[in-house]
């Protein structure tokens, strides 16, 4: 079993969970021929299986990450009962072949018996890639209306939303705000599964 660190989230949430940091230490080594900077990287276990599954689309990895996942879920948090749906991130890059969050959520759900929502909350804008947007109040501005809920899939239900990577909060402070004000849901759970050391 993977070993993992939880954390507790705070945010626009009922309760929520990160399980681990991604990375532990990132060394900058030296250049490459382009002249871009080279680092050696240490990732936690779960972030090394999230960044083969995410990055090298390694679908071998996802049982593993599952597994972790479910245990929590079960056992630490203890919240499988009170759920009625998976509500999966929507992509920021639609481009990728397979989605990380999708596959994850598909699996969770699989397992659970949890319902899977895909549709319960879509993005509906274009936005440009928060990983170059530092400040938390920009993130915010620029996630204003890019998310729409389904409120006949969301109303009055227990969510579990649920993330890749969690940087700032602000896409899911964002997203859970639709969910309470459009989607009308009667709870939001939060589970990212690894966190960036910074805040960018």
């Amino acid at each position: 079993m993977v070993s993992i660190n939880p954390q507790k989230l705070t945010g626009d949430w009922n309760e929520g969970f990160v399980l681990d940091f991604h990375t532990i230490s990132s060394m900058l080594v030296g250049y490459d021929e382009f002249g871009h900077e080279v680092f050696d990287t240490k990732r936690s276990e779960l972030g090394e299986l999230l960044y083969k599954l995410k990055y090298r689309s390694d679908k071998s990895v996802l049982n593993d990450i599952l597994d972790c996942v479910i245990e929590f879920l079960r056992r630490e948090w203890e919240i499988v009962d009170s759920l009625d749906i998976i509500v999966p991130m929507p992509p920021s890059n639609t481009g990728r072949r397979s989605q990380p969050v999708i596959d994850l959520a598909t699996g969770i759900s699989t397992r659970t018996g949890i319902s899977l929502a895909k549709d319960a909350l879509v993005k509906i804008k274009e936005t440009t890639q928060l990983k170059d947007i530092h400040n938390y109040k920009e993130r915010v501005d620029v996630l204003q209306d890019a998310f729409k809920s389904n409120k006949s899939v969301t109303e009055g239900k227990s969510v579990l939303l649920l993330d890749d990577l969690y940087r700032s909060g602000a896409t899911l402070n964002v997203a859970s705000r639709v969910l309470r004000h459009q989607g009308n849901v009667k709870a939001i759970y939060v589970l990212a599964l690894t966190k960036t050391r910074s805040k960018s």
